[in-house]
């Protein structure tokens, strides 16, 4: 993949399922109602059980090395603009991660990122700089 600047990277799709949410919050100890009962969620004014924010985030690393050859990442970041409500199916909801090369100097390359969910921006401003 060439990572040059204006380089636009192939789109990656991302199932997520309520099984993917109950896997991370093991991983990360992170077991939040809102992210497993549809009750605390709705409670709380959301539409429904959400994924981590840091679990959509992940997803978009996962994007980055794909693209990248697993290079070292040296900063990644967004704001949580928009929750990803996920359904209790077995299909869940898809998550979209498109970037661009925005900038290449001094071994870095930096990488703004789209993350989506159903046509929805769920990340803002997200981005991502790797050593080349």
């Amino acid at each position: 993949m060439s990572l040059e600047v204006g380089t636009v990277l192939e789109t990656r799709t991302y199932p997520v399922t309520r099984a993917h949410l109950v896997r991370y919050a093991g991983a990360s100890g992170d077991f939040n109602p809102i992210h497993w009962s549809e009750r605390v969620a709705m409670s709380v004014g959301l539409p429904g059980v959400i994924a981590h924010g840091m679990f959509t985030q992940a997803l978009a690393a996962r994007a980055v090395a794909s693209w990248t050859g697993d290079a070292e990442v040296v900063e990644l970041g967004c704001k949580f603009t928009n929750p990803v409500v996920v359904p209790d199916d077995d299909e869940g909801v898809e998550v979209v991660v498109g970037g661009t090369v925005k900038k290449v100097e001094d071994g870095l390359v930096t990488i703004a990122l789209e993350v989506t969910c159903g046509g929805t921006k769920v990340l803002g401003m997200p981005k991502a700089v790797v050593r080349a």
